[in-house]
Order: C-alpha cells, then sequence, then structure tokens
C-alpha cells in the first residue's frame, strides 16, 4: 500500500504502508519483540516505510524511513513521550529523558548551558587519568570482561563528572550495583506492560524497590550536602543546582536535580559503557582498523593522558566510535504516542497509538548503509560521510528530545578510547563470542578480553 505527501521542499513523496507478518492470536508480535526484538526488528523496513505491528490487543506503527523517524522527533506537540516506556519514570522520574511539554521545555532550557563546550572540557579533565587508575591492575595475559571494566570505570567517570570530590569508591559502587539492579528491573517492566508480576513480592521485586530506594537516597544525600555548604565545585551537580532560566530566573528543585542526577548516572555509566565494549571488541576483531587507530593516538597525543584539545586530532578515532554506534545503538528502539488524531506518511494515525522508532533497524538497513553488517569506519570520513542519508544515524535521537548529554558523552568515550588503546591491545578470549543484549540499554553482556601491553611506535 502506498501514498503521498508534499514535504518542506515541494514535491510529492510516495511512502508505502506494511503490516509486520507472523502476528500471534491475542499477543500479536509482542512475543516476537520478547524472544529476538533486533532480528524482528530489523526484518521490518522491507515491508514498508510504515509497518503496523500489533502489542497484544493495541497497534502500533514503526516508522523505518528516516524521513518519517524526523517528523515523528521534531513535532513534540503530535507526538509526545509516553507508552510503555513510561515506566522508566520509576527510576528517572520527571527528569528531562521523560518528562513532557512546558516541563521538558522549561528543563531545557535551564539545563543546556550545563552542557556548553567550555563545560565539557571541565567534566573531562581527569577523565584521561582515571582511566589509568582504573586499568593500572590489568597484568599482561589475564582475560578482562571488557563490558564489566567499562561499566565499573564509567560509574567512576560519571560520579567524578557529577560530584567531583565527596564520593568514596565504597559509595560508588553501592550505587552502582543499584543503578545495574534498577535498569534490569525497569526493563523486565517495560516489556511485560500489563504490569502484573511487579506486584508480587518476589525477592526479585524487593531487591528492585530496596535498590532504586537506595540509589537516590544516596544521590539526595550529595544534594543536601552541597546546597547545605553552598560552594561551588566546578562539577555538574554545582552547575545544576545553579542553573536558573534565562527569562524567569526560576530554577530545579531538589527533587528535579535528583531527577537529573540520576538520568546522568543512567546515561553516563549504562549507555557509554557499552558502546566502549562494543569498540573495543570490534577494534580486537580488525586489527588493521586498530593498527591506524594506534598510530594516530601515538601521534597525537603521545605518552601523556588525552584531553579535551587533543579530539581535533582523533578524527580517525572518532570515526571507529560513530560505526560501533551505528552497528551497536545504545538506545535501539523507542517510541512516542500520538496526542491527537493525525498522519505520518500519508496514513491515519489515531490518537493515543503508539509510533515505534528503532536506531537498530534503521542502521541495520542496506538500503541506508551498504553492507551493513560491516565495521567500515571510513563511512565517516571525508567524501564518503555525504553519503549517508540525512538522520539514518540516531544513537542519541534528535529533536527538542535528543540525548543533551551526547557530546560529553562521545568526548567521554573518546579520552578512554585513546587512553586504553594508547597502553592496550585487547583480544577477544578464542571461543567467545558477541551477543548484544536488547534491555532498557543495547547491552555487550559478557565479552571477556586478554589485555596485551602493546610497544609504542
Amino acid at each position: 500500500m502506498t501514498s503521498s505527501t508534499k514535504d518542506a521542499v515541494g514535491p510529492v513523496r510516495s511512502w508505502s504502508f506494511g503490516t509486520a507478518p507472523g502476528a500471534v492470536p491475542l499477543l500479536g508480535h509482542t512475543l516476537a519483540l520478547w524472544r529476538r526484538p533486533l532480528d524482528f526488528l530489523a526484518s521490518l523496513p522491507a515491508h514498508g516505510d510504515l509497518v503496523e505491528i500489533r502489542l497484544g490487543p493495541s497497534r502500533a506503527y514503526l516508522a523505518c524511513h528516516p524521513d518519517l523517524v524526523h517528523q515523528v522527533l521534531v513535532n513534540p506537540r503530535v507526538f509526545d513521550k509516553g507508552g510503555v516506556f513510561d515506566k522508566a519514570r520509576q527510576l528517572l522520574g520527571n527528569s528531562l529523558s521523560v518528562s513532557r511539554g512546558d516541563d521538558h521545555r522549561f528543563q531545557r532550557r535551564v539545563i543546556q548551558p550545563a552542557f556548553h563546550s567550555t563545560k565539557i572540557a571541565e567534566y573531562t579533565a581527569a577523565v584521561g587519568e582515571d582511566t589509568r587508575a582504573a586499568t593500572r591492575s590489568w597484568r599482561a595475559g589475564e582475560a578482562q570482561d571488557i563490558g564489566e571494566a567499562m561499566h565499573a570505570l564509567l560509574m567512576r567517570v560519571a560520579a567524578r563528572t557529577l560530584f567531583s570530590t565527596g564520593v568514596d569508591m565504597e559509595t560508588i559502587e553501592e550505587a552502582r550495583q543499584c543503578l545495574r539492579t534498577v535498569s534490569q528491573g525497569i526493563y523486565k517492566r517495560t516489556v511485560a506492560p500489563l504490569g502484573l508480576m511487579e506486584k508480587l513480592p518476589t525477592p526479585e521485586n524487593r531487591r528492585y524497590e530496596w535498590s532504586n530506594t537506595r540509589l537516590r537516597e544516596i544521590v539526595d544525600t550529595m544534594i543536601g550536602e552541597r546546597r547545605r555548604s553552598d560552594e561551588d565545585h566546578g562539577d555538574l551537580l554545582s552547575t545544576l543546582l545553579r542553573a536558573e532560566h534565562p527569562e524567569s530566573g526560576k530554577r530545579l528543585t531538589d527533587e528535579e536535580v535528583l531527577d537529573q542526577v540520576v538520568t546522568f548516572l543512567v546515561a553516563g555509566s549504562e549507555t557509554t559503557a557499552s558502546t566502549l565494549a562494543f569498540v573495543f571488541h570490534l577494534l580486537g576483531a580488525h586489527p588493521e582498523i586498530e593498527q591506524r587507530v594506534h598510530a594516530e593516538i601515538d601521534a597525537a597525543v603521545g605518552d601523556r593522558s588525552p584531553v579535551f584539545d587533543d579530539l581535533p586530532n582523533l578524527e580517525y578515532t572518532r570515526a571507529v566510535i560513530t560505526e560501533a554506534l551505528r552497528l551497536y545503538p545504545p538506545s535501539w528502539m523507542s517510541m512516542r504516542v500520538a496526542s491527537a488524531d493525525t498522519e505520518l506518511g500519508g496514513h491515519p494515525i489515531p490518537s493515543g497509538a503508539m509510533v515505534v522508532y528503532s536506531a537498530w533497524a534503521m542502521h541495520h538497513n542496506p538500503e541506508l548503509f551498504p553492507e551493513p553488517e560491516k565495521f567500515v569506519p571510513e563511512r565517516w570520513l571525508d567524501e564518503r560521510a555525504k553519503d549517508v542519508p540525512r538522520g539514518a544515524l540516531l544513537p542519541f535521537g534528535a529533536g527538542s528530545h535528543k540525548c543533551i548529554g551526547d557530546v560529553l558523552a562521545l568526548t567521554e568515550t573518546a579520552l578512554i578510547v585513546a587512553t586504553i588503546a594508547g597502553r592496550w591491545r585487547l583480544r577477544p578470549v578464542p571461543g567467545s563470542t558477541l551477543s548484544p543484549e536488547p534491555k532498557a540499554t543495547l547491552e555487550a553482556g559478557p565479552l571477556p578480553m586478554i589485555c596485551e601491553p602493546r610497544q609504542r611506535g
């Protein structure tokens, strides 16, 4: 089925509309999304630019073409946050990542200056040192679960970015374990939207509730101590506590600051850690690309810790990271809810309907990325980058709800890659395989890698 719409520049475009095959009575495509979500989503663009799927008795629509995804993401008044992913509010409160309407617009205006490039340079000044400290215990020939190692490192980096001083390693580790428990619980609640199992007093549910409460207690204590001292530590927490709306002068409440800090801990540890694990796996599996990264880092950084000002000289390293984000996007699927009767691609969308989009499906679509399963950092260099269709790369979202910390995340990732790759080669343990785990974010899962100290030059 096709329909035509007129875009902003005038020409009429034909969009194809299809229905996902394989729906099961009563359950629809819920089982496919539960059992093999990545394969299922990647198969749908072949059925149309906009594809209807069934989530139990409800209809949802997967926008497969980047232009349709763009229409969804830049029209938050029509396609608003919501749907089953509202479960994330149990962890993130009413933070920037899940808030809507006036709340979101206010928070965005207040928080945006905290992510200016000068601030990011300050926040990331010690990333290289933290990375060296975290890898100091590595030994030649030993295997490290690189996913777990990166998660521990990123929690340390996120804590320093947010709090700079005053958080001991024991508290950081406790917060990390709480965060992992809650993140896993949120995902399970999201894919089981009826909410029956989460109401049972099982040990798993009790751990979830305790971890969520304890995590917020830890953060709330830090906010209270900073409020009482009224010192500016130059970290993200100080910036949030002092941030004002440019017109009204209104500030964030302590509860709003708490929600933002928890959100930044999630984004700064969970998603960035997984990206780093994927990067090091890909480098270990592609020695020729790894050698080029090593040569670039040696020339740009030498034996010192890399800093923010080194990033322009790490062009190929940054292309490697971009290609890893294409292959393994942290936010592999998300959705919006139609706030009123509308249309998309010429097809009617009723009020309350869920509109889904999947970075995984787009990033693995051969119509958008030739040979999509291949690791080709050169896609993002020079003239080749111009061949990528607009909006086809979507690791951080788009529009007013685009991840506000995307530049910070990319900066931390590049600095950590440069620090580790400057001293180590990481090799996959023979027989181990990469099995991406689509949870609240896309995780690398257990990924043992052998550490080999490298000789420069």
